[in-house]
C-alpha cells in the first residue's frame, strides 16, 4: 500500500464537500476508506535536518521510505516561509532543486500535481506539505524529456513557427504508426518502458509543437480550456462498441487534474511564466498519456448518441442527478473527482462558445452527455474502469452492450 494510496480519502472527501455532500455521507465515505489507511512511519530526525541542505536534501529523492521525514521537513518549512514561499522555492526557483521536484510532480500519473491543487484550492498548508511530500518521493525519469521537449520547443520559436494545437497533435498521434507500436502489454509502465525507450524521438516531435505565446490572463484562461477540451474529448470518445461504455482509468487523471489549473492561474504568488510552464507540461503530460495507451480511436459519435441510462427529470439541472448518484457511489472517490472535474469542464469551456469563439471539441449538450457517460459506467457491472483501451486486451473481459442500445 503506498502513500499515493493512502492520498487518496483525502481528495475523496474534500470533493464530496465540493459537491455539496452532508456531514453523515461524507463520514460514511470515510469509514469505507479507512480500512486502506496505515499507520505513520518512523521519523528520522537526523535525515529530516539533513532535509535543510539542498545538496543532502537529493539524497532522500525517489525513495518512499522517506515520505514522512519529507512531510515533517515541508511543514516545517512551511511553517516558517508560508505555503506560497514554499512551492515558488521548491518547486519554481528554476534552480537544479526545483527543476527536479517540478518533474516529480507529473509522476505517479499526476499525483502531486493533483494533491497540490486539492492543497491549493482549499488553501490548506497540511495537504500542501503531503502534495510537495509525494512529489519528493516519487521518481523522476521524465527529466530528460521535459529538458529534450523544451530545447526543441525553444528552437521551433527561434524559427518562427507556430504551436499546433492540442486536438490537431492527438489526431497526428494516433495517426503515427510507430508511436502507436511503441507501447506495450507486457511493459511495467506504458511510459517509461514504452514510450521513452522505443519512441523517444517521436514523443519529443510532437510534444516540442505545443507551447503557449504569451502569458497574458486572457492567453492562459484560453489555453486551459483548449487542455480541459482535449482531455475530455478523448477521455470519452476512446470507446470500444460493440463493448459497454468504460472510461479509461489513466486518462480519467488527465481530466480529474484540469479542474486545478483556473486555481492555480488566480494565484498571485505564482509568476505569469511559471502559470504558463505548469500548463504546457500538464497539457504536454495529456498527450504522453494518450499515446502511452496505444492511441484509441476516438468516436465522437459515442458521445453524440449516448442515451443517458437515467434521464434528467428536469432538464434545466442536468448535472443535479448525476451529482446525488456519484455521491452514494461506494469507492475510493475517482468517480466523484471524475464528475466534478466534468462538470467544471463544461463551465469553464462554455463560455467561449458563448462568446463566439469556441473552436474546440465538446460543444453543447456534449458534455451532459459525457456526464452521464461517466456515471452510467462506474455504475456499470465488472470493473469499475477500463485500463489501457487502445489495447484490445483491455476490452476482453468487458460485455457487449444490450441489443436494445446497439
Amino acid at each position: 500500500m503506498t502513500n499515493l494510496q493512502q492520498n487518496h480519502i483525502v481528495h475523496h472527501l474534500l470533493t464530496l464537500y465540493a459537491l455539496g455532500s452532508d456531514p453523515s455521507t461524507i463520514q460514511t465515505h470515510y469509514d469505507n476508506n479507512k480500512t486502506y489507511q496505515r499507520p505513520p512511519q518512523p521519523i528520522h530526525d537526523e535525515v529530516v535536518q539533513d532535509m535543510h541542505d539542498p545538496i543532502k536534501f537529493k539524497k532522500f529523492l525517489g525513495q518512499e521510505e522517506y515520505y514522512r521525514d519529507y512531510l515533517i521537513f515541508f511543514q516545517s518549512e512551511i511553517d516558517a516561509k508560508g505555503w506560497p514561499a514554499v512551492i515558488n522555492e521548491y518547486c519554481f526557483a528554476r534552480d537544479e532543486r526545483a527543476e527536479d521536484m517540478f518533474v516529480r510532480l507529473f509522476m505517479g500519473f499526476l499525483h502531486p500535481l493533483i494533491h497540490l491543487g486539492f492543497g491549493v484550492e482549499f488553501k490548506q498548508p497540511a495537504i500542501i506539505a503531503e502534495a510537495l511530500a509525494q512529489a519528493a518521493v516519487h521518481d523522476n525519469w521524465m527529466k530528460q524529456m521535459i529538458s529534450d521537449v523544451e530545447k526543441a520547443a525553444a528552437s521551433l520559436k527561434e524559427k518562427g513557427e507556430k504551436p499546433k494545437s492540442l486536438v490537431s497533435l492527438v489526431e497526428e498521434i494516433h495517426d503515427d504508426k510507430i508511436l502507436k507500436a511503441a507501447p506495450s502489454w507486457e511493459d511495467a509502465n506504458k511510459i517509461r518502458d514504452g514510450l521513452l525507450k522505443r519512441a523517444p524521438e517521436r514523443m519529443v516531435h510532437y510534444l516540442s509543437q505545443f507551447w503557449i505565446e504569451s502569458t497574458s490572463e486572457q492567453e492562459l484562461e484560453r489555453k486551459v480550456a483548449e487542455m480541459i477540451d482535449a482531455a475530455v474529448y478523448y477521455t470519452a470518445g476512446s470507446q470500444r462498441p460493440p463493448k459497454i461504455v468504460k472510461i479509461d482509468f489513466f486518462f480519467m487523471h488527465c481530466v480529474n487534474c484540469s479542474i486545478f489549473f483556473p486555481t492555480f492561474l488566480k494565484q498571485a504568488w505564482l509568476k505569469s511564466e511559471d502559470k504558463k510552464r505548469l500548463l504546457e507540461w500538464k497539457a504536454r503530460s495529456d498527450l504522453i498519456m494518450y499515446a502511452s495507451r496505444k492511441s484509441p480511436d476516438i468516436l465522437v459519435e459515442e458521445i453524440l448518441n449516448y442515451k443517458p441510462k437515467m434521464p434528467p427529470k428536469d432538464e434545466n439541472k442536468p448535472w443535479a442527478e448525476i451529482f446525488e448518484r456519484v455521491k452514494r457511489k461506494e469507492d475510493d472517490g475517482h468517480s466523484a473527482k471524475f464528475v466534478r472535474a466534468l462538470a467544471h469542464g463544461k463551465d469553464f469551456c462554455q463560455r467561449y462558445e458563448r462568446m463566439g469563439v469556441y473552436e474546440f471539441k465538446m460543444k453543447g449538450d456534449m458534455w451532459d452527455k459525457v456526464g452521464h457517460m461517466a456515471i452510467d459506467s462506474v455504475e456499470d457491472s465488472g470493473t469499475t474502469w477500463a485500463r489501457s483501451v487502445g489495447f484490445d486486451k483491455a476490452w476482453s473481459d468487458f460485455p457487449d452492450r444490450p441489443l436494445s442500445v446497439l
